[in-house]
């Protein structure tokens, strides 16, 4: 995604454009599912910016929308791009690697709860756990 396309994305949700906003955009684009550090190491490999002012830029995008922060247990937080379209991701427990995972029926089934107790649900969190391929083979060899 160009520099343009990361400032369209920026106006749309009523955000000012400023290089630190589109650097951490690329860095995310770049990085799928990164930590904190990893934006931050790529942020000012290319700006000057604080450690805070990258966690800044990153909680703006998050409440904006235009960023998903996710959290599988144990983990740190991580951020991706890919945003409403609620997916899901599938987490290896030997190396930690995500990935996304596209609903499996249709738009959104797993948004219609048993029992919703009243609460207007708008979104779901899967995360399937297992071992990525490079670690259930490593596994396996004795």
């Amino acid at each position: 995604m160009a520099t343009a396309e990361f400032e369209h994305r920026l106006r749309g949700a009523a955000l000012r454009v400023t290089r630190p906003r589109v650097a951490v955009l690329a860095a995310v684009q770049e990085n799928p599912h990164a930590d904190t550090d990893t934006i931050i190491q790529s942020v000012r490999s290319e700006l000057d910016v604080s450690h805070q002012a990258v966690y800044d830029v990153l909680r703006a995008l998050t409440t904006a929308g235009l960023l998903r922060r996710i959290q599988p247990t144990g983990s740190v937080a991580r951020y991706e791009g890919r945003v409403g379209d609620n997916h899901h991701h599938v987490v290896c427990r030997s190396c930690g690697a995500i990935e996304d995972v596209d609903c499996a029926h249709g738009s959104a089934p797993c948004l219609t709860a048993s029992d919703d107790h009243g609460y207007v649900i708008d979104e779901a969190e899967v995360v399937y756990w297992g071992l990525c391929p490079n670690c259930s083979t490593t596994s396996r060899t004795p």
